[in-house]
């Protein structure tokens, strides 16, 4: 199982789309009107989103909007067995939102079928007929967004002629990421057990990492979960105090919901600094941080790339055994009028797997020196 493409829901499907166009470097796909609805869609290497506006108060958006801040509705999934997963997913619980669909000119087939997720999430399960197994890329991502009985009421543009069903196009060059290497699922407190229950009676994952995060203001529990088939893997957070940044963002997004999205990239030095040229903002380390890296062994403050990597505020993990395994994280500000969602850039070096406890640690007291900012601000 890996992910197909992650669905927003979004005010100004448009200006978003420049956004991330021009700031985090994604190429703009297809855009098209379905009845209420305009969505975009964009992609870089492998990581392919689609985002979604309301064009009245009819609209499924404007109903979701109403509700809560812009942020991930959906998380698709590439399947090899469609009517298997969601048999599985039937027999353990799950609610079905749309039965298996058929697109009848895709070539290889296309099968979708769409299943409520924890919360207010959603999953797309997509099945391509592909020989060999691999997931193609664009354009049958279009597909499950519209309803083939009124295409006829569906505007699109396809710059770059990418929807044709029988085209198999190939990842955008020249990208900045190579494909998502994990996301974060915030729950209630009290509801982590039950979630990471449903992910694996329902879709199969399988617990591995536990964290328990604690500072002197607050804390988290969390569970990474993995799925056994393939490398994608994701953690669940739930607060253990009502002043946790887990609990601001529950009660900001009116619910559980994705907290970010990790994009892996080969080089993060180079990715981050081109970012930065383009306007990205990114959470604040403080030199302390770098001051405890020092005391490990395999650390080398005289280098260029250790320069460079305090310089551009980099969270770094490795095991004194293997110090060529470097698991280089760093994290944008929330990128939503509310400070629920924000990106992860990610580097893993020398196969460097997993989640560092201490950059994990340091993550959640750099979110947290963030939101002790906003409530400051508010308190003035």
């Amino acid at each position: 199982m890996e992910i197909e493409h992650i669905h927003f829901y979004v005010k100004d499907a448009t200006a978003q789309r420049d956004w991330f166009v021009d700031c985090l470097g994604f190429e703009a796909i297809a855009s098209f009107t379905h009845s209420d609805t305009h969505t975009e869609l964009i992609q870089s290497g492998l990581v392919r989103f689609a985002l979604s506006s309301p064009l009245s108060v009819a609209s499924p958006v404007a109903q979701y909007l109403d509700r809560h801040p812009s942020g991930v509705v959906d998380i698709a999934f590439a399947v090899q067995d469609l009517a298997f997963c969601l048999d599985q997913a039937t027999a353990a619980g799950a609610k079905v939102l749309q039965p298996i669909q058929e697109h009848p000119f895709s070539f290889p087939p296309l099968k979708w079928a769409k299943i409520a997720g924890w919360g207010k999430l959603s999953h797309t399960l997509i099945q391509r007929g592909n020989s060999n197994g691999a997931i193609a890329s664009l354009p049958h991502e279009i597909y499950p967004f519209w309803n083939e009985e009124n295409t006829e009421e569906s505007i699109y543009s396809d710059p770059q002629n990418t929807l044709h069903p029988n085209s198999l196009p190939i990842p955008l060059h020249n990208s900045l990421y190579l494909h998502i290497d994990h996301f974060v699922l915030n729950v209630e407190q009290g509801d982590l057990k039950p979630a990471l229950s449903w992910y694996e009676k329902v879709l199969g994952f399988q617990g591995k990492q536990t964290f328990d995060i604690q500072t002197k203001r607050s804390g988290l529990h969390s569970q990474v979960m993995i799925s056994p088939q393939s490398s994608l893997q994701f953690p669940i957070n739930e607060p253990t105090s009502n002043t946790s940044q887990v609990q601001e963002f529950l009660d900001l997004n009116r619910g559980p919901g994705i907290q970010h999205i990790a994009l892996k990239t080969h080089n993060i030095l180079a990715t981050v600094t081109q970012l930065q040229k383009n306007g990205v903002s990114f959470i604040d380390v403080p030199p302390t941080y770098y001051g405890t890296l020092r005391q490990r062994l395999g650390f080398d403050e005289r280098s260029a790339e250790w320069q460079d990597i305090q310089r551009k505020k980099i969270l770094v993990d490795w095991h004194p055994e293997t110090p060529d395994s470097l698991l280089l994280q760093t994290f944008t500000q929330p990128i939503f009028e509310q400070p629920t969602f924000f990106f992860e850039v990610i580097e893993r070096r020398e196969g460097a797997a997993g989640f560092g406890e201490g950059n994990f640690q340091a993550l959640f007291e750099a979110i947290e020196r963030e939101q002790l900012k906003r409530e400051k601000q508010h308190s003035a």
